[in-house]
């Protein structure tokens, strides 16, 4: 997208690039998994796994329903009251300057999101997958955005909100691609972009993977300070203690949880301020990133969480998610007309799905008892005339 068809005057007329998207998300994803089988004859990914990257995307989202975006609230208020200057909003120049700006933004921000105990809490939730495809690239945190946004304010001294919120979604969309497998290595363009190759070595948890390769679009940030990693090994995917849940509330909640009991446990008021501040595998006598030789040897022999499930409980899950997703996107869809009351009942709803959807995966003895439930309301909420399908001919079959 060329900088003449994608500079605005104002933030009101930026498009939503990731809504527009959608659509491509859906063929990409079929896609690789077409060539996924022509390739190996097997599929990239598992269901469960995948409903699970899914929901934890659909969750990332939700606040986006009730809030404007904190990044560009804080963006706009810096440029409105403490600008040095303005650049030009229709220049190829400041177009070029804030790609480089937003994305050399990233590259901090993720890198911090790994070396802050805090930061990581958020975080963890994208490396949470064990298995490795475009699925992965939507499984976002929720909190991770309240902490992202400060990374990009020195650029609002100088560049106009238009044009970065252009380059912040360009930025989002553009790390989508490079979660595969099924593109190799890319010739020259591995020195300059960030590529599948490289970014396979991030979302590693081999000993040689941990803590490289943060870059965003361009992987030049990591080549000049350091952190750059080449694949060489096998990758074996996830994080270095498995969460081990398909439960989207346990995987954005369980390291805050973490956090606190360990805050509490650790004796010494600056310790205890460490836990929250230096790295994940700091500990009391430890440097700030932890112990090396710590981090679990990877034996090629690593079998991923897969708890046994019937087949027809997967087709359960899988057709009752794709109910959910209609109902959220037409959530998406009709926000603006709905009462606030409305909006909260669905979204306490859609999360309320998410979380049993998770425990069906894991077949948990209780899972069926909170199913029934969520049926029993989306029953009765739907013949209140709450919930509507995008699909108008589906709602007796949704009731079925």
């Amino acid at each position: 997208v060329p900088p003449s068809e994608s500079s605005f005057r104002t933030v009101e007329e930026v498009p939503d690039y990731v809504e527009k998207s959608i659509p491509f998300f859906i063929t990409f994803i079929g896609l690789e998994f077409a060539v996924s089988w022509i390739q190996k004859r097997k599929l990239p990914g598992r269901i469960n796994d995948g409903i699970s990257s899914l929901s934890l995307g659909i969750l990332s989202r939700l606040p986006d329903v009730l809030f404007r975006s904190v990044e560009l609230i804080s963006y706009i208020h810096v440029w409105n009251n403490y600008r040095l200057f303005e650049l030009p909003w229709d220049s190829p120049w400041t177009w070029y300057l804030t790609l480089l700006g937003v994305d050399f933004a990233y590259y901090c921000f993720h890198r911090m999101s790994h070396e802050v105990n805090v930061l990581w809490a958020a975080h963890q939730v994208h490396h949470s997958s064990e298995d490795y495809n475009l699925f992965t690239a939507l499984r976002q945190s929720v909190l991770q955005k309240y902490t992202s946004w400060m990374f990009n304010l020195p650029m609002a001294l100088f560049i106009p909100p238009s044009v970065f919120a252009v380059h912040l979604q360009f930025n989002l969309l553009y790390q989508f691609w490079i979660h595969t497998e099924v593109i190799n290595k890319l010739g020259p363009l591995e020195w300059i972009l960030n590529t599948p190759s490289h970014h396979r070595v991030h979302h590693g948890r081999n000993p040689y993977c941990i803590d490289k390769n943060y870059g965003g679009t361009l992987i030049i940030w990591d080549r000049i300070f350091g952190t750059f990693e080449a694949e060489d090994a096998k990758v074996v995917y996830g994080l270095t203690h498995p969460v081990n849940s398909f439960d989207p509330i346990m995987l954005q909640l369980r390291p805050l949880a973490h956090i606190w009991n360990t805050f509490w446990a650790t004796p010494g008021f600056c310790n205890k301020l460490s836990v929250i501040f230096k790295g994940p595998g700091w500990g009391p006598g430890k440097p700030r990133l932890g112990l090396p030789e710590e981090i679990p040897v990877i034996t090629g022999k690593e079998v991923p969480f897969n708890p046994p499930v019937p087949g027809y409980l997967n087709c359960y899950a899988l057709v009752h998610f794709a109910v959910i997703v209609d109902l959220y996107t037409e959530l998406l869809a009709s926000v603006t007309i709905l009462s606030q009351g409305t909006v909260l009942l669905r979204i306490g709803f859609i999360i309320l799905s998410l979380a049993s959807f998770g425990l069906l995966m894991e077949n948990k003895s209780k899972a069926g008892i909170l199913e029934m439930i969520r049926c029993l309301v989306f029953i009765g909420v739907h013949k209140l005339g709450y919930f509507r399908s995008q699909f108008s001919f589906l709602g007796y079959a949704y009731e079925v």
